[in-house]
């Protein structure tokens, strides 16, 4: 019988259970539409739990916080004290079993057995998993163990599970360096229970500035948005004349400084804007004190880069002592950390394996995060090679970290190498495993610019204006594709649309079976995906062009797993209207039926029609597209765009797009206005593209 909750507990503070959470809930969420998430204890009633907090806002569970925790310490200890343990272990089963009963799947957190009192005497986790009846994942910390004690608890957590009666699922070993790493492989291999062994990554350990903010109850003199999340590698204090001190900065520091010292203040932001010396990644002013007037206003008025500047009312000793003790946190915002994590997750983990073991059969619901983990979960399993020619934007630069973080793609930049490192690490981020070529000095330039003059010499390309082509980026990046380099390119976010489709239609070109590039919109609705083509690219087409418009996006539908019911729309049903534009619609669906006798196909149909079941059973009876449609045809771009923006402003649907479609290769562009998330979401779909053509 397959799993419908599963139950994560580890024995001590920093094992990595949020982690294990995390991974978990995507694998749930991509496949399963009502999840739930329950700590059956939390450690105080009045203070709201980070863990239930987190799993409910990262993954818009459909919960109220109230109903996502059982009881806090002080009860749990209270009950178990007066031999109320029964009580308490009924009064916990009667709050599962009501998410049991209104959800498809609960997932379990236990509390970390170290929070409890050590005079009880028994496992409660288990208890409560052996109640639930939910299988067991235990995780274990390896950081301060010798790999034969990880071993040894290894067998001895789950010797205990068996004996308590219940179900392992499966062990998480976390934290573990490479030696003990393999020590474990070597051990494990004959072992029964499912294990999977996680390696120590040093960046999910370490706080970040808002850790330091919170522990601290730090003031902020001068915080972007974006920098909450930096991360901290180590604490300097700048005792040191700024001579001496500037050679002992290293990258990501923390320096603790007065503010009256003047001179170290001016050295750091000097130190940022020379390529001589690492980028730390805050200041922190002790006594509660502020730089002088002048300095304040020299460093406001900074447009580029920044170094993040706090204060606190502690002395320099106690402000670098209580650093010292703070714990990492993997917080909603840690974007990168979060990508990180679950990137070394989905490395570790055989996610297919997982999902066999659990209760994933339902309805043909699709959430928009279903959607989006299935994006990463699909690119992630054939990983290509995506090339960015637009590294000068802040956007791009923080989309392919989550990316490279998440192993979706691989990430190619174009720009000047020591540029573009400089950029991203005075943002704090980690790029370097992406390629970085500088395509105006490239040794591919010639070839380049001689393939491209052999592909338009006939339509008066000279070699002169080839080699001036390839010097703009976004003609490169597609000679790239074209000539195997990169497997697919997303550009747009500081170009026109016509500066990415122009070289993909000179370089790249379409297919044989369509005439033209068109595009789709993903509509993610909120219990399935619908898909709107085109509503970006052709203006008017005609009967011809709608049928390639037509077969382009029902292929789009199925290679991403969303059944192709072609809707070919227009302002009338079946045969109750006439008109140009009706009659356009009657054909390109007849040219449709006769390319693809397989594929279902209603045109002209009206969106109602399309959508909703009990207008179609009163236009259409017999119709298996009508009230089921999944891929909608606009007639034009003017009512194309403007539908799809009417239903996402008025629905609150998710639009990811456009997508582009009917080239050889995959090319797609973003909106100038894109997000970091709009840019991993294109990416992940161009590498899905990808794969499909291979």
């Amino acid at each position: 019988m397959k799993a419908k909750s599963l139950f994560i507990s580890a024995q001590e503070l920093n094992a990595g259970m949020l982690f294990v959470s995390m991974g978990m809930m995507e694998i749930l969420k991509r496949n399963i539409h009502r999840v739930a998430f329950f700590r059956p204890i939390i450690f105080k009633k009045d203070i709201r739990d980070g863990d239930v907090n987190f799993i409910l806002e990262r993954y818009s569970l459909d919960m109220k916080y109230e109903d996502a925790y059982g009881f806090d310490i002080e009860h749990v200890e209270n009950m178990i004290s007066q031999n109320r343990t029964k009580e308490l272990i009924n009064q916990m089963l009667v709050k599962f079993k009501k998410l049991e009963k209104e959800y498809d799947f609960v997932l379990c957190e236990g509390i970390r057995l170290s929070f409890l009192n050590a005079n009880i005497n028994f496992d409660i986790n288990m208890k409560l998993a052996q109640n639930f009846g939910s299988p067991y994942i235990n995780v274990i910390n390896a950081k301060h163990d010798s790999a034969q004690e990880v071993y040894e608890s290894i067998l001895i957590e789950n010797k205990s599970l068996e004996s308590q009666g219940c179900t392992h699922f499966a062990t998480f070993v976390n934290r573990l360096e490479a030696e003990k790493y393999a020590f474990l492989e070597k051990k494990l291999e004959n072992y029964n229970y499912t294990t999977y062994l996680l390696e120590e990554v040093e960046e999910l350990s370490l706080v970040s500035i808002q850790d330091v903010m919170e522990s601290l109850d730090a003031s902020v003199v001068l915080l972007a948005d974006e920098d909450h999340t930096r991360s901290i590698r180590s604490v300097k204090v700048a005792a040191l004349s700024l001579d001496n001190f500037l050679s002992h900065i290293e990258e990501d520091d923390m320096v603790i400084v007065p503010a009256d010292r003047s001179d170290i203040i001016l050295g750091l932001f000097g130190a940022l804007y020379s390529n001589a010396y690492p980028n730390i990644s805050a200041i922190i002013f002790p006594f509660d004190m502020q730089a002088h007037p002048n300095i304040q206003k020299l460093i406001y008025g900074l447009d580029k880069f920044n170094i993040p500047i706090l204060s606190v009312d502690l002395d320099t000793y106690q402000t670098a002592r209580k650093i010292s003790k703070i714990h990492s946190r993997i917080r909603v915002n840690s974007h990168r950390k979060i990508a990180l994590a679950l990137g070394l997750f989905h490395a570790s983990v055989d996610s297919a394996y997982i999902e066999k073991k659990i209760e994933t059969s339902q309805s043909d619901v699709m959430t928009p995060i279903m959607f989006e983990y299935k994006l990463f979960d699909m690119a992630s399993s054939n990983k290509k090679r995506i090339v960015l020619p637009e590294s000068s934007d802040e956007r791009i630069l923080r989309a392919a970290e989550i990316i490279l973080h998440r192993g979706v793609a691989e990430i190619i930049l174009l720009g000047d190498e020591d540029e573009v490192k400089e950029t991203y690490l005075r943002l704090g981020l980690d790029l370097s495993s992406a390629t970085i070529i500088d395509h105006i000095a490239s040794p591919l330039m010639e070839k380049f610019s001689t393939a491209f003059y052999e592909m338009r010499k006939t339509k008066g390309l000279t070699l002169e204006a080839a080699n001036d082509a390839m010097i703009h980026g976004n003609y490169f990046a597609t000679m790239m594709v074209q000539l195997g380099y990169a497997d697919g390119m997303v550009s747009g976010a500081i170009h026109a649309t016509g500066d990415t489709i122009r070289p993909a239609l000179q370089i790249i070109k379409t297919t044989q079976d369509v005439s033209v590039v068109s595009s789709v919109f993903f509509m993610c609705l909120d219990t399935k995906v619908l898909v709107y083509g085109d509503c970006a690219v052709n203006q008017d087409p005609d009967a011809s062009t709608l049928a390639d418009i037509a077969l382009a996006s029902a292929r789009t539908a199925a290679a991403f797993s969303i059944e192709p019911k072609v809707a070919m729309l227009s302002y009338s049903t079946g045969e109750s209207g006439s008109g140009a534009d009706v009659d356009k619609v009657k054909a390109a669906t007849k040219i449709v039926k006769e390319r693809n006798k397989e594929l279902l196909v209603e045109g002209p149909i009206q969106y109602d029609a399309a959508v909703n079941m009990a207008v179609a059973k009163k236009k259409l009876p017999n119709s298996k597209v009508a009230g089921s449609a999944t891929v909608f045809i606009f007639p034009d771009l003017n009512t194309g765009n403007n539908t799809y923006k009417a239903v996402q402003r008025s629905s609150g649907a998710v639009a990811i797009g456009p997508i582009l479609q009917g080239l050889n290769k995959p090319v797609n562009d973003l909106s100038r206005g894109c997000l970091v998330a709009d840019i991993v979401n294109t990416v992940a779909i161009t590498a899905i593209q990808a794969g499909e053509q291979e």
